[in-house]
């Protein structure tokens, strides 16, 4: 009976990790890694060989300013949005290339964000993003 009980236990904790934050872009679902503290903010996707397609970091911040962000040490391209604070969509970085030089350049959002979130290179393409389009935050479970 206490091997049911641990089974059935671990069966739930596991359903309820794979349904960890995500958000909807464009009617489309992708599981995020959230970097809210600045220690995960300034890692971000550094060092990673790879990301699902469906997967993805959403950078959140206590205020709306204007944001850049850079590619140093970060292997694989991505798309990065930049979400105002009421979660439309102020601009893209598509297709931004990974850095491998000690010098990096910045890729700045064109107005105030208060989100940003990076996928995989060319979904915003895919998706057909435009200026405004909303963002759906769907973090705690």
């Amino acid at each position: 009976m206490r091997f049911l009980t641990l089974l059935l236990t671990l069966i739930i904790c596991a359903a309820c990790m794979a349904d960890g934050p995500y958000v909807e872009l464009k009617g489309e679902r992708f599981s995020v890694e959230l970097a809210q503290t600045q220690q995960k903010q300034a890692l971000g996707l550094m060092f990673r060989e790879s990301m699902p397609q469906d997967h993805g970091m959403l950078f959140l911040f206590p205020v709306e300013a204007m944001r850049s962000f850079w590619m140093k040490n970060t292997k694989i391209p991505l798309d990065i949005f930049y979400f105002d604070a009421d979660l439309k969509l102020v601009s893209v970085s598509e297709n931004t290339p990974p850095c491998r030089s000690q010098r990096c350049p910045g890729y700045p959002s064109t107005g105030p964000a208060k989100y940003v979130l990076e996928l995989n290179a060319g979904k915003a393409a895919e998706l057909g993003v435009q200026p405004g389009d909303q963002l759906q935050l769907y973090l705690e479970h």
